[in-house]
């Protein structure tokens, strides 16, 4: 209805865009009201200085009187308009976004506990990517691996072993508003408190014809590192999982000439004192996958705004070397079940005696070099 706006339609407004005003009794408002609500009784709201460069948004209980006041604020000149569910409205979503994150929580702890949580925690452990004291980025994108990066992050701190805190950072590069409202609402729906600040990153890289997603992908954690250090943070998080370790060996071998792998942390060369972790380093795709389609959940295949020519996005268009190279493992892991185990593996057991030349940060070696002594 015209001049009215929905729950959900409210949750994806900007926070500074508008004023949320409950116009019930004190009492009622005291016992409970919508995060971030004014309480302004209705017999009060027309003695008051409102804002004029903003929108008001007017609630009671359930829509109804609301909206007649609603209604003589727009004859006054405000911008005004009725939150029509009201706040009977805002509560019911509130517990149903509830009743999903408790079942999403418990299939972590139950049911995928051996294969996410298990290598969640086995990744910290083993390449000590969390230590007390920690302030960590944990950073969102919308897609499927970064909601369950912040969900594993949280049943960590529930396990409270130490001290670290959690920001959990989504960068808007310019996403559409459809976009940017599935993000918002999958984060209220799993109880993850976000952190949004805004870039121009795809205007930047919008008439870049040459590898757009990779300069993208630059800006993006040039980005995050610079807002995470703002906030105080000392390490990012990003989602990438096994999957993308895996590829990420071969591609390297087939597409540039070298034996390299996505390290599971990083200090950053830009930014001083900040790290980047991948605590999803050893959990697998397809459990991902898993787990997202147990519980019922709906992700962002790919936030860009550009999803319906990205090569990378769009497979039936054209064919990305990370798409060509899964398609290359899944072939012959048909032949050999272990061929992904085996490409990890192969980074972890480098014997330099068997290999022509490497590189470290001194130079080049060759096997020459010490072959006649």
């Amino acid at each position: 209805m015209e001049n009215e706006i929905t729950v959900k339609e409210l949750a994806a407004l900007s926070r500074d865009s508008f004023v949320l005003i409950d116009i019930r009794d004190e009492y009622s408002f005291g016992v409970g009201h919508i995060d971030g609500a004014v309480n302004i009784p209705e017999t009060q709201i027309y003695k008051r200085n409102l804002p004029s460069d903003k929108l008001l948004v007017i609630c009671c209980r359930s829509g109804i009187i609301s909206r007649d006041t609603a209604a003589r604020l727009r004859e006054g000149g405000f911008n005004a308009v009725n939150l029509s569910e009201g706040y009977a409205g805002w509560l019911s979503q509130k517990l149903e976004n509830a009743a999903i994150t408790e079942r999403v929580e418990k299939s972590i702890q139950k049911k995928f506990h051996k294969t996410i949580w298990s290598n969640f925690a086995k990744a910290v452990v083993t390449y000590k990517l969390v230590s007390p004291g920690d302030k960590i980025a944990v950073c969102i994108s919308g897609g499927k691996d970064s909601m369950l990066m912040a969900k594993l992050f949280q049943e960590l701190k529930m396990h409270d072993k130490f001290p670290f805190e959690l920001v959990f950072l989504v960068m808007d590069p310019g996403y559409s508003p459809e976009n940017r409202r599935i993000i918002e609402k999958n984060s209220a729906a799993l109880s993850v408190p976000v952190t949004i600040f805004e870039s121009d990153i795809f205007e930047s890289v919008y008439n870049v014809s040459k590898n757009p997603c990779y300069l993208c992908a630059r800006m993006r954690r040039g980005y995050l590192y610079s807002k995470a250090k703002e906030l105080g943070c000392n390490k990012i998080a990003l989602g990438h999982h096994f999957d993308d370790v895996i590829e990420t060996i071969l591609m390297g071998m087939l597409y540039g000439g070298q034996v390299q792998t996505m390290m599971p942390k990083l200090r950053s060369t830009h930014f001083e004192g900040m790290e980047l972790i991948r605590p999803m380093y050893l959990i697998r795709e397809e459990e991902i996958i898993h787990w997202r389609d147990y519980n019922g959940l709906h992700f962002l295949r790919c936030a860009c705004r550009f999803t319906d020519t990205c090569t990378t996005c769009d497979p039936k268009e054209s064919v990305s070397k990370r798409l060509e190279t899964k398609r290359l493992i899944a072939e012959l892991k048909k032949t050999n079940p272990q061929v992904e185990k085996n490409i990890f593996r192969s980074v972890e057991n480098v014997n330099l005696s068997t290999v022509i030349a490497y590189k470290t940060d001194e130079g080049v070696h060759h096997f020459l070099d010490d072959y006649d002594r």
